[in-house]
């Protein structure tokens, strides 16, 4: 198995509102399902274990789009969404947050109970993954959140985080059973988090005499090369910068959505009807479903399809996130009566972003995208954990009109 990368993440803390919890839960099923259509169980495993794809997928999701929650907000809807489905996508996720991580042993051995799958080779990975970042890897940071994902092959992923309290960060480990000979010889394929200097890593190859005789799993024979590690690092600070986001990219999404010309070509062959807010969301989404690993360098980016839930880059909008399910839903579900039209036009719509960031010059004043979609947040129904958004003619303090985010 690989670690296949790492993110260092602040700390916060807070629960997700039912009216998120549940909207999570339904796009990320739907996203779920239309990757495996597209692509199979085992490309979930792959995409999971990739910190920047993880961070785009609770960006998209309406979740913060830096915070240490993200983790456990994701996993958590995605275990909700996915296990009920195992029969049609062959995915199963044990473990979470505290308690239930202590649970993981027990949920893969019935898991295993049920498909015949080698169970005790599943928890002797669940445990180790666990051991070598919480005990092996000496960064400052005690794993809190230990979530295993298992196909009905019988690959898998482990996303897990630990906490630091005092630096205030969270870092999450991505594990990945593909590929892999060795627990203790670089395995990671990243880890990623805030540098605070020198640490033991009992896993580095380079340890390989340090390592002789602390535990019996750790006298294996090492044979693995080093792995470059993928490696994300989020600011403390909350607001969305537009350093955090490629502007072309962003750019080309708007112009998509907005510009009468592609408006026209996105209601011909796509989406008719569709307004130009919920193509916006739709083609982030899309990107998730179908973009290249390269796509997912700034993860900031699709917080802009369904805003986040302490209003950055601007509050959730409920009626567009509602659409944008609903369209998700109704493209899959056709796929799966082989009508693939649907999905077909989700995969076009991503590709017609990229080709308009391609050919043109489609930069987007970043700034500005936030400042208008606070501004016309009340009209989809915009929502933080504060509450709903308002129009702006009520946002008054002082005489002085204050941003919806603000004013509420």
């Amino acid at each position: 198995m690989k670690h296949s990368g790492t993110a260092d993440l602040p700390l916060h803390y807070g629960t997700v509102p039912d009216w998120l919890h549940t909207r999570m839960t339904a796009i990320g099923r739907e996203i779920v399902r239309a990757i495996v259509t597209e692509y199979g169980s085992n490309e979930i495993l792959r995409r999971l274990s990739d910190p920047f794809w993880f961070q785009a997928l609770g960006s998209v999701m309406g979740m913060d789009w830096h915070s240490s929650g993200i983790t456990t907000s994701v996993m958590g809807a995605l275990k909700r969404a996915v296990n009920p489905l195992f029969s049609e996508v062959g995915l199963y996720i044990c473990g979470g947050r505290g308690k239930q991580s202590l649970r993981t042993p027990q949920e893969l051995t019935d898991f295993s109970d049920r498909t015949g799958l080698d169970g005790n080779a599943l928890v002797r990975a669940s445990k180790l993954s666990a051991k070598i970042d919480n005990t092996c890897v000496l960064d400052g940071f005690n794993l809190y959140l230990h979530s295993f994902v298992v196909s009905k092959s019988g690959e898998w992923t482990v996303v897990q985080q630990g906490m630091n309290t005092e630096t205030r960060m969270a870092r999450r480990y991505h594990w990945h059973s593909a590929g892999i000979r060795s627990f203790v010889d670089d395995p990671h394929t990243a880890i990623v988090g805030e540098n605070v200097g020198e640490i033991v890593n009992l896993s580095d190859s380079r340890a390989k005499a340090n390592r002789q005789g602390i535990v019996e799993f750790l006298s294996q024979h090492p044979d693995i090369q080093i792995r470059e590690m993928r490696r994300l690092v989020m600011d403390r600070g909350h607001e969305i910068q537009p350093r955090h986001v490629d502007s072309k990219r962003l750019g080309a999404v708007m112009t998509l959505a907005y510009e009468k010309q592609f408006r026209e070509f996105v209601d011909a062959l796509l989406l008719p009807g569709v307004g130009p807010r919920t193509v916006q969301s739709l083609a982030l989404v899309s990107e998730v479903i179908y973009g290249s690993p390269s796509r997912f360098s700034d993860p900031a980016r699709f917080a802009f399809a369904h805003g986040g839930k302490d209003g950055h880059p601007f509050p959730v909008p409920l009626k567009i996130y509602d659409e944008s399910i609903m369209m998700l839903r109704n493209a899959v579900n056709a796929a799966k009566l082989d009508n693939n039209d649907k999905l077909r036009g989700l995969k076009v719509l991503g590709a017609m972003a990229r080709a308009i960031e391609e050919n043109l010059d489609p930069f987007a004043d970043v700034d500005k995208v936030i400042r208008h979609e606070r501004r016309i947040s009340y009209a989809y129904g915009g929502m933080t954990v504060k509450g709903p958004s308002k129009p702006p003619w009520q946002i008054k303090s002082d005489g002085q009109q204050l941003s919806l985010f603000d004013g509420q």
